[in-house]
């Protein structure tokens, strides 16, 4: 028998399977197609202070291997989370959810973050993941993700208004994404999550404009996973807090890849929207593929 629990900053999950943010809604819809509960958790869509319908369409782009997307971070704006999305979750999942914060300055990181923490909705939420690395949205997001400083200023002050663990979400538009990573570690990070998208665009030959409006947009699917590897490597051998990895994830044989190269856990993103069962069925894949290579236990690294 093997062992597929993990633990993620203090909290158990029966698998390291973890639904990425914008590629699974609220997870209710999904849980209309299968038991949602098999996950390990899931990170629901990026929330802002306010609603956002998002970057005008197109928006969607395919590629080989992968897709652009530049929505944008559509949602409800967080009273709404509270009020409405997290109400009918309750009912079909029955886990600790990851809260996606995002935000276009400090002051709005810490004040989503302490709407989620304070409202009857808490109890819910077993991490915050804060999005600093979202490359579709002008005046914020990944303008926090490139700069060390600048990403310690928003874990300090998400830090002083929740006690729940906090995991980062990192930018690979950068540089040294280990120094991004080790400033939001002496910040009072207790984990992080890499990589999000890469930027990209593409034309329409017919036109010769870019396809996206927004122009370009972010790279997710198969084709990144090399470059999520290296990465989720590079940072897990740097800082002594959780890496969940995730980018071009699609398999089993991903997952295990990528807690080789130092994952404690993993998001499936892109895989979600090609295929809705993609997570159950990489769940239920992973015991088969661990006994394959021989990993008995994924508690304490691969």
């Amino acid at each position: 028998m093997v062992d597929t629990k993990v633990d993620l900053c203090g909290i158990t999950l029966d698998n390291p399977v973890i639904a990425a943010s914008g590629t699974f809604g609220y997870g209710y819809e999904f849980a209309e197609l299968y038991d949602i509960n098999c996950l390990g958790t899931f990170s629901f869509k990026g929330t802002t202070l306010e609603p956002r319908y998002g970057n005008d369409v197109p928006r969607i782009a395919e590629c080989p291997s992968g897709m652009l997307n530049s929505v944008g971070l559509q949602n409800p704006g967080v009273d709404a989370v509270i009020a409405e999305e997290l109400p009918k979750l309750r009912k079909s999942f029955h886990k600790p959810v990851m809260a996606n914060v995002s935000g276009f300055s400090t002051e709005e990181y810490a004040e989503v973050t302490r709407r989620l923490d304070e409202s009857d909705m808490s109890d819910m939420i077993g991490w915050f993941e804060i999005n600093i690395s979202c490359p579709n949205v002008h005046g914020g997001g990944m303008s926090f993700g490139t700069d060390p400083m600048m990403a310690g200023e928003v874990v300090k002050a998400v830090r002083k208004v929740t006690e729940k663990p906090l995991i980062i979400k990192l930018s690979p538009n950068v540089t040294d994404i280990v120094a991004i990573a080790k400033a939001c570690e002496d910040s009072g990070a207790d984990g992080v999550s890499l990589i999000n998208t890469l930027m990209g665009m593409r034309f329409d030959l017919k036109t010769g404009k870019p396809l996206l409006a927004n122009i370009t947009g972010g790279l997710s699917g198969p084709a990144v996973l090399p470059v999520a590897l290296r990465m989720v490597y590079q940072v897990a051998n740097s800082v002594d807090i959780p890496v969940v990895g995730m980018g071009g994830i699609s398999s089993a044989d991903d997952v295990l890849e990528m807690m080789m190269a130092g994952a404690t856990a993993v998001e499936v993103g892109a895989a979600n929207l090609t295929d809705p069962f993609a997570c159950r069925d990489i769940i239920t894949k992973l015991p088969h593929v661990m006994d394959k290579y021989g990993v008995k236990t994924l508690r304490s690294g691969i």
